[in-house]
């Protein structure tokens, strides 16, 4: 159990929701991007070997310094104190990582009804430096996931993966990925243009996906991390530092780290707001994943207060509405173990909020996030947790729920 609810360890007298995960994952089984590759870059496709002496598994992605280490991407149900990097082996994973058949009971355990599904080794792949091999990684990635969420349609709903290399390209993959029956699309955090996502070279790949009414997500881990992967300094790895190497990269311990993937997002949301992308694309759905949801109403009104006291010294123009406004309206936000979202919740737009149980990874709340859920979200109404359990997922990418 996670160490907030062994503390704990309470259960709340809320009639439960069967949920709705907005925010699951998938483990790409050894031979899925030699299968799926584009044949051109077969020879070079990331590949599972023998990491260390101790007879561990690990994703070898050619132009990262170490390999991706299996222990953190599928330690869901386990003790914190179990959870290591490195020496785990594929037979040791949850299985229903890429057997859709044995996903259903792992979900029926959890008391979710169907999952939002998302990478694990290709979500890293974003931070790559090479913007054609992480392209042919995410179609290898696409067409694998189609054949996995295909199995069990009415319990799966993939989420496409676009490289951002030019608007043209985006667009043209972004109605493949629609057309393939996914559900929306995830993003890098950077596009591969010098000019960034609130620039007009990308207005209009933002308009094509509200004319395919497709959400578009950012999520935690796909951007900010390509120096670290370049050099073998990523922790996701197993990499230690020394005192001083630390230093050189950042502040603190290596746990202290962890609050800059939640940053990142932040900054992408802010660049989306004060960028203007919302004024010119009313229509836009984001959704921001796995950065949690508590931080957002300091964050709302700590926008307001620089728009309305520093702009004019910016020559910042006026916004036909407020920050705040344009994020409580076009951003999403997912969060599975996060108590402060729940309690916040009246303080943002809470048909905004979108809980997620983030299966097999080792931040999950699986298998006891009913328990969670009534103690976290037992002052709420029946409406308010529906929403953010379920439905406010469900309307979103359009998908029929038991109610």
């Amino acid at each position: 159990m996670t160490e907030t609810l062994v503390a704990e360890k309470k259960t709340a007298e809320v009639a439960p929701i069967l949920a709705v995960s907005a925010d699951s994952h998938i483990t790409e089984p050894p031979n899925m991007y030699v299968d799926f590759i584009d044949p051109k870059f077969r020879d070079r496709a990331p590949h599972v070997a023998i990491e260390g002496d101790k007879g561990g598994e690990a994703f070898f992605v050619e132009g990262f310094a170490r390999p991706i280490a299996l222990g953190l991407l599928a330690a869901a149900g386990k003790d914190p104190r179990d959870i290591k990097v490195t020496d785990e082996r594929f037979e040791d994973l949850h299985r229903s990582g890429w057997d859709p058949q044995c996903r259903v009971a792992d979900q029926d355990r959890d008391g979710v009804q169907a999952e939002f599904i998302y990478p694990t080794v290709n979500m890293l792949i974003c931070n790559h430096p090479d913007a054609e091999y992480k392209n042919a990684c995410s179609w290898a990635y696409n067409r694998w996931l189609e054949t996995y969420v295909g199995a069990v349609p009415d319990r799966l709903y993939g989420l496409g993966q676009v490289i951002m290399i030019s608007p043209e390209q985006a667009i043209a993959d972004l109605r493949k990925i629609k057309d393939m029956g996914f559900k929306g699309v995830m993003m890098p955090g950077e596009p591969e243009t010098e000019e960034d996502y609130d620039q007009p070279l990308w207005d209009p790949f933002w308009a094509a996906a509200v004319e395919m009414d497709m959400p578009l997500s950012f999520h935690v881990l796909t951007s900010g991390m390509t120096k670290s992967f370049i050099e073998g300094r990523n922790a996701l790895s197993g990499a230690k530092q020394t005192a001083a190497e630390l230093r050189a990269t950042g502040r603190g311990p290596s746990v202290a780290r962890t609050f800059g993937t939640v940053r990142n997002c932040q900054d992408i949301l802010s660049m989306f707001v004060f960028g203007r992308v919302f004024e010119r694309h009313p229509d836009l759905k984001l959704v921001c994943v796995e950065a949690d949801a508590g931080w957002a109403p300091h964050y709302m009104y700590r926008m307001d207060h620089y728009y309305r006291r520093h702009r004019h010294w910016q020559g910042f123009p006026d916004m036909e509405k407020l920050p705040s406004e344009y994020f409580k309206e076009n951003i999403y936000l997912t969060f599975q173990d996060d108590w402060s979202a729940f309690q916040v919740a009246h303080l943002m737009n809470p048909k905004r909020l979108m809980w997620a149980n983030d299966f097999p990874h080792s931040d999950s709340t699986w298998p006891w996030s009913q328990e969670l859920l009534a103690e976290h979200s037992k002052h709420l109404s029946a409406e308010e947790r529906a929403w953010i359990l379920r439905d406010n997922c469900a309307e979103l990418y359009k998908i029929d729920v038991v109610r």
